[in-house]
């Protein structure tokens, strides 16, 4: 073993003969186990693939600790037996390398010798052999000249710890599935274009690339099929850019593409030739063959966004837009006043929601509903109403579908029942129903949150029905009717909204055992003229009696309604003809209805 340098060395002397320069002796293949504290420092050097040196520059020969052609994977040490042969063996795309490092450091040495540190490639078995990364540390030491005569070091291979941080340097600026821009580094190149384009008053593009049926691949092949997919749309996309063009990850499964010198007509074409290379022929993965369809969104910029967030917002708007006509739709961004002034009215009104239920804003309003034949009331339908700052009260009509896409829908919809449950026990008389959003169907947080509340007042639960669109319970119907009976074992009842608009059916019915099935008002408000409607709700009718089910016919507006509606056997009714929604305290329902 090389003796290192304590840093004793006199100004002028020759380190060499500072140790003893006798060859090192050698190590035993199987070495005895060491005596009690001392240990073995070359096998350590060993272990961690490390190996010293003594490298002689006036006659260029290196001396290399007994370990070197192991750690190398070498026969012998005669390929590196001096600097030059050792020198090409360097990997000639390294920008560092152990002679730089000592000769060209421009330090002195004054008389401790001078550190040195170089990383650089080596390839031991030639240009086509493998691939190793080196750390070299060491000192050299100069001659009375002050030029480098010596230096001793350690070459360590650090193959494993380059590749990790290649590997973290990689995915800092590219996305690991498709291998093309993350979306950090997409919108930085974004930018630069952008700004590039307004200096040079050119035309680019941004266009928004979405796969349409992720969530079905999912369901029907798995995760992992479904990221096959998406890198397989990433490089048939990436098949079509000219040079220059750049794409990447733009979020989960949209690409986002930026494409120079593009004006409105080839941006145009340009989408179309990615959404005919998308849809051109299926993706064969290890499940299956997938058949595969993007919405695409484009927007032409600088003309329609001078910033980075005018052209996501315009690209995801105009991709918005292309989702909205169905699965595999182009449409590019054009600017509209009325779309201009919805986007006002939405953020202002989306301001108020969150001030509104940070201000305790949001109150009841209260719609009776009554029996078919006696008219009386049997309870209130709780409708929830938000009094805004600009205008006395908005329906939730007007907010809740904003809501549903901000996230805050559940928020809301947890104020709603705390409403409703406080109202029932201030009036014990008082018989009221619930309406709650799909995104709030399944969530174990606010049914955990709700049975808190009335599980300690079960006389609250028994005046209290929860109302449900079937579309939201269809959706999942498992899981909606796990649902559906944690709330009736709470001893709430469960109405079944919208019924008629989803997927109305004798099993549904059957399997989701809900109490009461609410008409959807759509079918019922033309009845008198329209004979399909006049069909349809008998037949919604005979079904809910079917399976024992009370109904509820929404948006009665006449008597020749009625009329017909008591014909058929509706239990309920509500609408404008049997009493609007008001703000005003419900009367107490009738004992014993719903």
């Amino acid at each position: 073993m090389i003796a290192p340098n304590d840093g004793s060395t006199r100004p002028g002397s020759d380190p060499v003969n500072d140790v003893d320069d006798k060859p090192p002796r050698s190590v035993p293949a199987e070495p005895a186990p060491p005596a009690d504290g001392a240990f073995d420092t070359r096998r350590v050097l060993t272990d961690v693939e490390a190996v010293a040196y003594d490298w002689s520059i006036l006659d260029d020969a290196i001396r290399w600790d007994s370990n070197a052609a192991g750690v190398f994977g070498l026969e012998s040490t005669a390929p590196i037996a001096t600097g030059h042969r050792y020198a090409a063996l360097l990997d000639p795309s390294s920008l560092a390398n152990r002679h730089d490092a000592v000769m060209n450091s421009g330090a002195t040495d004054t008389g401790s010798g001078v550190i040195f540190e170089a990383e650089y490639g080596l390839l031991p078995e030639g240009p086509h052999g493998r691939h190793l990364v080196v750390e070299d540390v060491g000192r050299w030491f100069a001659d009375e000249n002050g030029r480098p005569r010596r230096a001793r070091g350690m070459v360590r291979i650090v193959t494993e710890r380059y590749e990790r941080r290649q590997r973290v340097a990689f995915l800092s600026r590219y996305d690991e599935l498709t291998g093309y821009l993350n979306r950090t580094h997409l919108l930085s190149t974004l930018d630069e274009a952008l700004t590039t384009a307004r200096r040079l008053q050119t035309s680019m593009a941004f266009v928004v690339v979405a796969i349409d049926n992720v969530r079905a691949i999912n369901e029907a092949y798995g995760f992992e099929v479904a990221d096959r997919v998406f890198a397989a749309v990433a490089h048939r996309i990436k098949a079509t850019l000219r040079q220059g063009d750049a794409i990447g990850r733009f979020s989960g499964t949209r690409l986002g593409v930026i494409l120079l010198h593009c004006d409105e007509r080839d941006m145009h074409i340009a989408a179309e030739r990615f959404h005919a290379a998308v849809r051109g022929d299926i993706v064969a993965t290890d499940s299956g063959s997938v058949a595969v369809t993007a919405s695409i969104g484009a927007v032409s910029l600088p003309r329609h966004g001078r910033t980075v967030g005018e052209a996501i917002a315009r690209a995801q708007e105009a991709l918005h837009l292309a989702q909205r006509r169905g699965h595999g739709h182009v449409t590019t961004y054009f600017h509209s006043a009325e779309r201009a002034e919805r986007r006002r009215a939405n953020a202002e009104l989306s301001s108020d929601l969150v001030a509104a239920y940070a201000e305790n804003r949001f109150v009841l309003g209260f719609q009776p509903i009554v029996e078919a034949t006696s008219r009386r009331v049997a309870f209130h339908e709780a409708l929830l109403r938000m009094r805004r700052l600009n205008n006395p009260v908005t329906c939730a009509g007007d907010f809740v579908e904003l809501a549903e896409r901000l996230g805050l829908i559940r928020l809301i919809d947890e104020r709603a029942m705390e409403l409703v449950v406080e109202t029932l026990m201030r009036d014990q008389d008082v018989r009221l129903s619930l309406n709650i959003s799909a995104q709030t169907v399944g969530d174990g947080d606010w049914l955990a949150r709700f049975a808190t509340r009335v599980g300690e007042h079960p006389d609250v639960a028994r005046r209290l029905m929860v109302e449900i669109t079937e579309t939201a319970l269809v959706h999942n119907l498992e899981e909606g009717a796990l649902f559906v009976a944690r709330l009736r074992e709470l001893g709430c009842q469960v109405a079944l909204d919208d019924f008629g608009a989803g997927f109305s059916s004798f099993k549904i019915l059957s399997r989701l055992g809900v109490d009461v099935v609410k008409i959807d008002g759509g079918f019922v408000e033309n009845i008198v003229r329209d004979r399909d409607d006049r069909a349809f709700v008998r037949a919604l009718v005979d079904l809910a009696g079917a399976v024992g089910l009370k109904t509820v016919a929404e948006r009665v507006q006449d008597e020749e309604t009625v009329t017909l509606l008591t014909e058929f056997g509706v239990d309920y009714l509500q609408g404008n003809l049997t009493g609007q929604a008001t703000l005003q305290w419900p009367e107490p329902a009738i004992e014993g209805a719903g």
